[in-house]
């Protein structure tokens, strides 16, 4: 598999975005995550993202996009979030990305006054429509896992039973490995996903809230979630994803101690050669 390394890493700690790019290529890593909303993204902006992955050699595998607007129980704003998520499709199919990150929230109200049925059923409507519209530019959505109590997907189970129901060609998971840790998922479980996962995250975390550490800075066993993506034979990459540096300049630092750990995980698992 590729390892990729999602951008938002420097756009969280103020780095220009030809920089971050160009620091990505130079640290060794093989592809790029865009985390860019294409409704407040200037034209120069999206050039540039394009133009500089083309000079570097370095594809753009995803984009990633939070819609949680997609399950609300307001008509206005899923079409809203439909329409948006649509953009983001776009956009994927310009930079030539395989796929697009998708997160589509969580139940409201606490589960109390809107039947969680009837979120699950939107949930499933909008990504068929979605689907629709992402097969036919030949792009890819990758439902992410979020390891909240009241995410709509927030375990394996949940992921391939709105996997099933959606029963869609181009509606397929992405596997986040800290998220798995903290939903209290066992490894063993990722087999369920065979034919269904299609991208991979990696951070590490503290074992009790979500944040995005360099692997070996917290407490995720790494080894045996490696050991069960291989099995699944994803065609796709590895991403790192470093979004909450609590010492924003240190980021190049956090990056390369990122790339040089994940390398070395993957090559362990037998998901990358040795450079």
């Amino acid at each position: 598999m590729k390892l990729g390394l999602i951008n938002s890493a420097w756009v969280q700690a103020n780095r220009g975005t030809a920089y971050g790019l160009q620091q990505t290529k130079e640290i060794g890593f093989d592809t790029v995550d865009i985390f860019v909303d294409p409704l407040e993204t200037d034209i120069r902006e999206r050039r540039l993202i394009r133009d500089e992955c083309a000079r570097l050699d370095l594809p753009i595998v995803s984009i990633a996009c939070v819609a949680v607007g997609l399950i609300d129980f307001n008509p206005t704003v899923q079409r809203f979030h439909l329409d948006r998520v649509k953009a983001y499709l776009d956009l994927a199919y310009e930079y030539d990305a395989d796929n697009v990150l998708l997160v589509i929230g969580e139940y409201i109200w606490n589960r109390e006054v809107i039947p969680p049925e009837e979120q699950w059923k939107t949930g499933v409507t909008h990504c068929r429509e979605l689907g629709d519209y992402a097969a036919d530019l030949g792009v890819q959505i990758a439902l992410e896992l979020e390891p909240f109590p009241l995410s709509l997907v927030n375990d394996v189970d949940s992921m391939v039973r709105f996997l099933d129901d959606c029963n869609h060609e181009a509606v397929h998971a992405n596997i986040d490995i800290s998220h798995l840790l903290l939903a209290d998922v066992d490894a063993s479980e990722l087999s369920k996903l065979k034919g269904k996962a299609i991208h991979v995250h990696i951070s590490d975390c503290d074992g009790k809230v979500h944040g995005d550490l360099p692997p070996g800075r917290g407490v995720v066993p790494f080894a045996p979630y490696l050991e069960e993506i291989k099995k699944l034979e994803i065609d796709g990459a590895i991403s790192v994803e470093l979004e909450y540096s609590p010492e924003p300049d240190k980021i190049g630092q956090w990056v390369e101690e990122a790339y040089v750990e994940t390398a070395k995980l993957m090559q362990a698992a037998g998901l990358r050669d040795e450079p």
